[in-house]
């Protein structure tokens, strides 16, 4: 079994963090009550009236591939629902390798924490778009809306297993196993967006896979053809594959759990 890689980040310059001190004030076309996340973001736990006081507090940001949202070390002022788009929690170590910690897609929710200050990156994969509300106004919705903040908790709780998980096949699961149960989980963010089928399209790169599932490249691209050659997925490229035996690596992602 491989040991966790870390990786050196991309050489390319990329523009600085985009701040979330200025975001764009919504349209009439962007309305809280028109996002197409809205089932899946944590304002679900508002009525529609109450989304009313979300929406005149809420501003868009506006993230191109390869923007920085925030750097690690950045004072935490806002807090982020993705409405579009996919993003990746980075850390890069002080010798220059990489820690992929995670990913951001539809309706995930970048919050509150104990730390003041980020403790990663966050950088867009694609093009993507975030709603912005300022830490305060989102403490000053909690305290009159409780449902909300029941909504935020449930969601820390749903992290906060997610991360034991990885944890857990990070030390006991074989590289194969590490990546169908990484398909399975991007497949199940597809059915909770609403997007039915086997169907999925992964923004991520390998190195992303790699550096997320504590693999090298190498690693990710053997375990890819192995999967192939076994009939369990194909692949029309490196960004979008479809489950052809979903049982299967579901036994598989199981194997050790």
């Amino acid at each position: 079994m491989d040991s966790p890689v870390l990786r050196s980040p991309r050489g390319k310059d990329v523009p600085g963090p985009i701040r979330a001190a200025t975001p764009s004030r919504r349209t009439g076309t962007h309305a809280c009550t028109r996002c197409l996340v809205r089932h899946l973001a944590v304002c679900t736990a508002l009525s529609t009236d109450q989304t009313e006081a979300l929406d005149a507090m809420a501003g868009d940001v506006r993230l191109q591939a390869g923007q920085m949202l925030a750097r690690e070390g950045d004072v935490r002022r806002y807090v982020f629902t993705v409405t579009s788009g996919a993003l990746r929690r980075i850390r890069v170590l002080p010798d220059g390798r990489r820690l992929v910690a995670g990913f951001l897609m539809p309706g995930d929710f970048i919050g509150f924490s104990g730390a003041s200050h980020y403790r990663h990156s966050i950088e867009a994969i694609s093009d993507s778009v975030l709603c912005s509300i300022a830490q305060a106004d989102m403490r000053e919705l909690c305290e009159r809306h409780p449902g909300l903040e029941h909504e935020l908790l449930e969601r820390a709780c749903v992290e906060l297993d997610a991360t034991r998980n990885n944890l857990m096949a990070l030390a006991r699961m074989t590289p194969l196993e590490r990546l169908a149960g990484f398909l399975l989980d991007m497949a199940a963010r597809r059915q909770r967006q609403g997007i039915g089928g086997n169907q999925l399209v992964l923004p991520m790169t390998r190195a992303d896979i790699a550096d997320y599932l504590g693999l090298t490249v190498e690693t990710v691209s053997r375990s890819f053809t192995r999967l192939r050659q076994d009939g369990m997925i194909s692949a029309a490229d490196p960004h979008h594959i479809e489950l052809l035996d979903p049982k299967r690596l579901q036994a598989l992602a199981e194997a050790r759990a």
